[in-house]
């Protein structure tokens, strides 16, 4: 079993109507955006690091 397959299932949100943004909330959406893509490339390194780890402990 996997780790990550106990963990709940969170829906993603999809985005409001961008048609209604301006520019400059087009432009803050976007920082906001890439803040949270970091943030899961953490989250992701932080797991497979955690992995390698229980890996090479149990290892043959």
């Amino acid at each position: 079993m996997n780790i990550d397959e106990l963990e709940p299932r969170k829906p993603i949100a999809k985005p409001s109507d961008l048609g209604a943004l301006s520019v400059e909330e087009l432009k803050t959406y976007i920082q906001e955006l890439e803040g949270e893509i970091e943030r899961a490339k953490s989250a992701i390194e932080a797991k497979t690091k955690h992995r390698a780890g229980a890996d090479a402990l149990f290892k043959r």
